[in-house]
């Protein structure tokens, strides 16, 4: 591979600068497709391609990054210069010096699992699904908004670093969603599926697409968004709460995940949203959540957009807990922070793109299902009386990650152990430490799934990343609910 052998050399042209510690390269090529289908009308389609590197230099304990597209012999040399530069300029800033852990360089490939590819499968074949969910959603006049979005996205990239790393992956991601809006006077209420924000996604083929049932589903979310018209306001006061599983992974994101971003911890990175709550001192000892609270990051899982073969940096996808029987044991690392807390990274540094610096994101930030935990229909049935929320509508967290509120799209009053009415604008409130100390429910393996998110946002320029959430259903006790509306 020319290009490989030329990003080889300008590494190690800048290992024999003086003053240079570490240097790498990642360079990265990108196919997406994304189609939307609104009210039986095509109204978004686009394919997109984009290849090109980022440098990073370590001069004497600071870091330089440059990226570019020009892959041409000057180009690249140019590109390594500009990264040193950078480097020695942020060097006459410096504070402290960076320190990377001691995580052996690897060589190795990756491939996601895909059974059939997605860029293969023809427009008209990608089309048929979402316009047949759509106009099943349109069937009924107060549906004014029915659309349709698939998103599928290829990404392939070679990492290489002065330490010897030598690591090629290719991922291949898929996913969709349908959302009905219904409109009734004043009244507007909206109604998603898989889950709100344009559906649900894996690191998988167009497979995963086919298997999500979005025309399947579509009568169900029509009648339930047309229901929701004349629903009753969720009441107020403090209810037992049981969350499904794709609303929890939003609340294990906001409440578990982005806290536990050492970078936010060490204030290191907080000016898109926020530090933690989370600090230092608390390691190994805070009571985070009860008991049965287990959250995990594990980016070993086949399948998902959080998972893959060796982060940014080029550290081995790994599993690690955050959080171990209510305890908070760890945090989202990266070869520069770890060693503050005396460990190796577990390899959360990615970037969105060729032309963005790493940074650390979540992977699949997980709460563990309860051994032998209830099915769904049983946490109900062992609930007097209590409110079960769905799909994320809004959502508001502080900047230390503590002070939350998130509303949903639908909810239930649960009456001594059943579903009773069906509740519109539901919202609940907490502070995420007595929050999850108050989960006393977590349902089983067999109502535990993967929800994976496409568009988390940080950083400054902002990066989006695809991360996923593994959750079940659980129940929190004495949660003050009420209505948004």
């Amino acid at each position: 591979m020319e290009v490989k052998e030329r990003l080889k050399e300008a590494l190690s042209d800048l290992a024999r600068e003086g003053g240079v510690t570490y240097a790498d390269v990642r360079y990265l090529e990108r196919e997406t497709e994304s189609i939307t289908v609104r009210n039986e009308e095509v109204a978004g389609l686009s394919r997109t391609e984009s290849r090109g590197y980022g440098i990073r230099v370590l001069y004497r304990g600071s870091w330089g990054f440059a990226a570019s597209s020009d892959l041409s012999p000057e180009g690249v040399r140019e590109t390594a210069r500009k990264a040193l530069t950078i480097a020695k300029a942020s060097y006459l800033t410096q504070r402290e010096p960076v320190v990377l852990d001691d995580t052996p360089p690897q060589v190795g490939a990756y491939r996601s699992p895909m059974e059939e590819d997605p860029f293969a499968v023809s427009l008209d074949e990608k089309l048929e699904p979402l316009f047949s969910a759509v106009r099943i959603l349109r069937k009924d006049k107060r549906i004014q908004r029915a659309e349709a979005e698939m998103n599928i996205f290829r990404t392939r990239k070679l990492f290489l670093s002065t330490e010897g790393a030598d690591i090629e992956q290719e991922i291949v991601e898929s996913g969709a969603g349908i959302e009905a809006l219904a409109v009734e006077g004043r009244e507007v209420q909206r109604r998603s599926f898989p889950t709100s924000f344009s559906g649900d996604y894996a690191a998988r083929g167009y497979e995963f697409i086919r298997g999500l049932g979005l025309a399947e589903n579509a009568e169900r979310i029509r009648e339930e968004a047309i229901a929701l018209l004349s629903a009753d306001p969720c009441p107020a006061g403090e209810y037992d709460l049981i969350l499904a599983g794709d609303q929890l992974a939003l609340q294990v994101h906001e409440s578990c995940g982005h806290p536990t971003e050492l970078d936010r911890v060490l204030g290191t990175e907080i000016s898109y949203a926020g530090g933690s709550f989370l600090t230092l001192d608390k390691l190994g000892k805070y009571r985070y959540g009860s008991e049965i609270v287990n959250i995990v990051a594990d980016a070993t899982i086949p399948g998902s957009i959080g998972s893959f073969g060796y982060d940014d940096e080029g550290v081995p996808a790994q599993r690690s807990y955050l959080v171990q029987e209510g305890i908070l044991v760890g945090y989202l690392t990266s070869r520069e922070t770890a060693p503050v807390i005396g460990q190796r990274s577990n390899g959360c540094m990615r970037a969105e793109s060729w032309y963005h610096i790493p940074l650390i994101r979540m992977v699949n930030i997980n709460l563990e299902p309860a051994p032998d935990g209830p099915t769904l229909d049983d946490l109900i049935a062992d609930t007097k009386h209590g409110i079960l929320m769905q799909t994320n509508k809004s959502w508001s967290i502080d900047d230390l990650r503590l002070n939350f509120q998130f509303g949903c799209e639908i909810a239930w009053e649960i009456k001594n152990g059943k579903k009773a009415r069906l509740l519109k604008n539901p919202v609940y409130t907490g502070i995420t430490p007595e929050f999850w100390r108050s989960c006393d429910a977590i349902c089983g393996e067999s109502e535990w799934k993967i929800w994976g998110l496409p568009n988390c946002g940080k950083g400054e320029p902002s990066q989006t990343m695809h991360v996923a959430h593994g959750t079940a259903p659980a129940r929190f006790r004495k949660v003050r609910v009420g209505s948004g509306k």
